[in-house]
Formats: C-alpha cells, sequence, structure tokens
C-alpha cells in the first residue's frame, strides 16, 4: 500500500456555468473524464499547486478560490488525498498538456454522458452551488 500523497484539484467555471474537464492520459484513471489536478510540490501552497496543475494541464491561468471537499482515491499502489478548489480563469488559452490526452468546458448535460472519475459529478454540483457566491476581492 501506497504513502497517502496530498494533491489538489481544479473546479474552473466559465461564464456561461461549464466546467472544465480532461481525460487523463495516464494512470490512474486513464481515459476518465475529471477535472484538472495532481500532486503538490514539495514547498508549495495548495493554491499554487491548484494554479499550476491547471496550467500544465489545459495552459489556462486560474484565480483560486474557496475549498469545495477533500476527496480520497485509494488504489492498490496509490493513496491520494485531493484538496477540490473552485477556480476561475484570468488568462491563457485552453489546450490539453501534461498528462491530460483532452481538456473542455463542458455543461452539466455534457458532464452527464461522459465517463467520469467516481464521486465527480456530485463534487461539481457542490462547487456550482457555492460559485455563485464566491466574490473574491480582485473581481
Amino acid at each position: 500500500m501506497a504513502r497517502p500523497t496530498v494533491a489538489v484539484g481544479a473546479i474552473v467555471f466559465d461564464d456561461a456555468g461549464s466546467v472544465l474537464v480532461i481525460r487523463r492520459g495516464k494512470p490512474p484513471g486513464e481515459g476518465q473524464w475529471t477535472v484538472p489536478g495532481g500532486h503538490l510540490e514539495p514547498g508549495e501552497t495548495i493554491a499554487r499547486g491548484v494554479a499550476r496543475e491547471v496550467a500544465e494541464e489545459t495552459g489556462l491561468v486560474v484565480e483560486v478560490g474557496p475549498l469545495v471537499e477533500v476527496v480520497e482515491r485509494i488504489g492498490d499502489d496509490y493513496h491520494f488525498i485531493i484538496h477540490d478548489h473552485i477556480a476561475r480563469v484570468v488568462g491563457g488559452e485552453l489546450c490539453a498538456a501534461s498528462d491530460a490526452s483532452d481538456a473542455r468546458f463542458v455543461t452539466a448535460d455534457e458532464l452527464a454522458q461522459l465517463h467520469t472519475t467516481d464521486g465527480l459529478v456530485p463534487v461539481i454540483d457542490r462547487a456550482r452551488a457555492m460559485y455563485a457566491a464566491w466574490s473574491p476581492i480582485s473581481r
């Protein structure tokens, strides 16, 4: 069994309310759709890790918002403790990169048709409910 690893995820909405998802290009979950995210680097804050992972996987620059949920993913050779945060695009250009084989914004109906990682849709639903109330100073 692997030691627990701190990881981050970004739930990014556009102005129309669509959510950013990536198709994983590597294990675990290769081929499944999820939100951008990955391991936290040594000495990196959670907010910086969220922004870095979004940039690496999608080319987008984001402003990181509040924590939505802490999720655990445990497999035979991994144990991730993922801090999922709301985020908003402030720059960059969307393109799949790093370990993502595709990246796009999807509506709730489109999301329901995708093969997503276990438990993703309820977390996105909670984030969607929080997003309307998020009003950072920079906005």
